[in-house]
């Protein structure tokens, strides 16, 4: 039935006019009829196969949400549930949490709120609800000036130098819009850098209001992609897995906001999608949700993060040679892979399937196959009309930063396979000369096994699907391209990280000293002020870190930092100081952590110039440790 859908899009592809708008260049790297061609046998294939394939599954079915509970479900998964319903009140971090947002952040969030509020008015709940304008009002006035003297303004970041709004000397976090302005006209950015200390929804905000924008239009994949760079940052580039997990909680949360506001400001919907459950299996290889196969290995493999049947794929495949023409696209024979697939099922774990009668094409169409029969798509059902919408955005940057964005909101487990496997198509694309897989070719053949989930029923008229079609492959093509810019976390989301933390422990030193005061009634006075030296005022001087390294022959080290000192410097510092006693670690091995004050524990890269980072985070401790993988 959909076979004759497909493939009457098939010979439709073929009618297309050359004006066509994924047709419009004779580069190389556009994507005319015949990588569409790809595209169409590639869902060919996919439908044969899973016509034979075991009995059709049930397809997943995706809920259409009443109204205000798609917005209360966001509101929820961006930490900020407690602002309604019958925790509102209770929202005192609620108030840090929305003191560091920017001004496009902030029009979100209200956005969000007003709508859950006009529904439960709607409803009549018995809740107490509070008037957006409220909310924001707790620190700033509608001008977005400080209101009291004592919050920093939501919209403005601090405008002395190295002044916290409370008179204190503190590192400075550029957040606010209008510093963010001046930032944006003072930064002699091309168009090819990506700027990562500016929202990104507050960048596409200024293009608007300027004429700049219209300049370099155009979304579509008509020509070869831009060399998107990160420009130097001296603080560091944070990369997904540096941070820990309760300011990656954090990271997530900002990180929602911050891509509904951008899809706001560029007038694309932004909606989760919401799936409800279906029953699944409960063992086996395929077919089984990610979550639950890790769940499985860890048991064999302690500490895996990618399931070991994808892993074996993939080295299986590799093992051939990836230079055989035609790789991933020519599939295997349908009724030999649906064999193997049993097979793999019975012996997988026992380990006494044989690979040496796999063929190459066969293991590549079983690697497709794990990807498609996952329960929910590798992309989740949340995000996945998200990453197709990506298509829609104006420019480039603004579809490469909504991408960044979206990697970071994958759960752990999908996003660790994603990079996995984009690697693993970087690899096969390096091998073009030979088996004349380019970019191009494999994002279309690729496109259709992550994009074309089975529980989305396609109804839509031929052209919006080839116009699907073309995009989703210009997405997939993104995603290989960009994949090491993808896995790192912007800066100004860290800055907001690191300044919800401030002023988090602000109040907490606010109930300490109180605490201490009333200590201090019951003590006797010079005990209390010995309780009150800590020790690093006297232990190091101005200028100078001290460095702990337990797992290192040297433990520890005072460091004198200079302009030009790196992390990886001191890193070499420490590994020059051989003794026998201690196991010998690589320098790729170990990495100096940056420890408490305003962030969690943030793994360092070696370019990391110490001094800056310093400034940022005064009051961190510094620690050289192996990397958790």
């Amino acid at each position: 039935r959909r076979s004759g859908q497909y493939t009457m899009n098939h010979d439709h592809s073929k009618k297309i006019p050359d004006g066509a708008s994924f047709d419009r260049s004779g580069s190389q790297d556009s994507l005319d009829e015949l990588s569409m061609d790809d595209y169409w046998k590639e869902l060919e294939n996919i439908h044969e196969t899973r016509g034979n394939n075991h009995e059709e599954r049930v397809a997943l079915v995706v809920k259409e949400p009443d109204e205000g509970e798609l917005e209360e479900e966001w509101l929820k998964e961006a930490g900020l549930s407690n602002l309604f319903g019958e925790s509102s009140g209770d929202s005192l971090e609620s108030v840090v949490f929305l003191s560091t947002l920017t001004r496009t952040q902030k029009a979100a969030v209200e956005k969000r709120i007003e709508t859950v509020t006009q529904t439960m008015r709607k409803k009549n709940k018995q809740h107490q609800i509070p008037d957006v304008r409220d909310i924001f009002r707790l620190h700033n006035d509608s001008k977005g000036k400080v209101c009291d003297g004592s919050e920093p303004s939501t919209v403005k970041a601090s405008e002395n130098k190295n002044e916290t709004h409370d008179g204190a000397k503190g590192p400075k976090f550029s957040l606010g819009t209008d510093e963010q302005k001046s930032l944006l006209e003072d930064m002699p950015s091309s168009d090819t850098d990506i700027n990562l200390e500016i929202s990104f929804a507050e960048q596409a905000a200024n293009l608007k209001d300027s004429s700049v924008g219209k300049m370099y239009k155009g979304g579509g994949g008509d020509t070869l992609l831009p060399n998107f760079r990160l420009p130097k940052d001296k603080t560091g580039t944070t990369k997904i897995g540096d941070l820990a997990p309760q300011d990656m909680k954090k990271v997530y949360s900002l990180a929602l906001i911050e891509l509904t506001a951008l899809y706001d400001i560029l007038g694309t919907e932004f909606k989760q999608q919401k799936a409800v459950k279906i029953k699944t299996k409960d063992s086996g290889l395929f077919g089984v949700p990610l979550s639950l196969l890790l769940e499985q290995d860890q048991k064999k493999v302690p500490g895996t993060k990618i399931p070991l049947i994808f892993q074996k794929l993939i080295a299986q495949i590799e093992e051939t040679t990836l230079e055989t023409e035609g790789l991933l696209r020519i599939p295997g024979v349908a009724t030999r892979v649906k064999g193997l697939c049993q097979e793999l099922e019975a012996k997988f774990y026992e380990g006494t399937f044989n690979w040496e009668n796999v063929k190459q094409n066969d293991a590549a169409s079983l690697l497709k196959l794990f990807i498609r029969e996952l329960p929910q798509p590798l992309l989740t059902v949340e995000y996945l009309k998200a990453f197709q919408d990506v298509q829609n955005l104006p420019t480039r940057k603004q579809q490469l930063q909504a991408l960044n964005l979206l990697v970071i909101l994958l759960p752990e487990a999908n996003r660790d396979t994603l990079k996995v496997l984009l690697e693993f198509l970087q690899r096969v694309i390096d091998h073009r000369d030979k088996n004349k897989m380019t970019l191009k070719n494999v994002a279309m053949v690729m496109a259709p096994n992550l994009f074309t989930f089975h529980g989305f029923g396609s109804k839509t008229i031929e052209q919006s699907e080839f116009v699907m079609a073309a995009g989703t492959a210009n997405v997939m093509r993104f995603m290989i391209q960009y994949q090491k810019l993808l896995w790192t976390i912007p800066k100004f989301i860290v800055n907001q990280v690191r300044k919800q933390n401030t002023e988090s422990q602000k109040k907490e030193k606010k109930d300490k000293a109180m605490r201490k005061l009333l200590k201090k009634m019951a003590y006797d006075r010079e005990k209390h002020e010995k309780q009150d030296k800590t020790p690093n005022d006297t232990d190091v001087p101005q200028g100078v870190i001290r460095v702990q390294a337990p797992h290192l022959s040297k433990v520890s080290m005072a460091i004198q930092l200079t302009e030009e000192l790196k992390a990886g410097d001191i890193v070499a510092r420490f590994l020059s100081q051989k003794s026998g006693n201690v196991q010998t670690l690589k320098k790729e091995e170990v990495f100096l952590y940056e420890i408490g004050g305003n962030i969690g524990e943030r793994c360092l890269d070696y370019d990391t110039y110490m001094k800056d980072l310093y400034q940022l985070n005064p009051n961190a401790e510094w620690v050289i440790k192996p990397k958790q993988s």
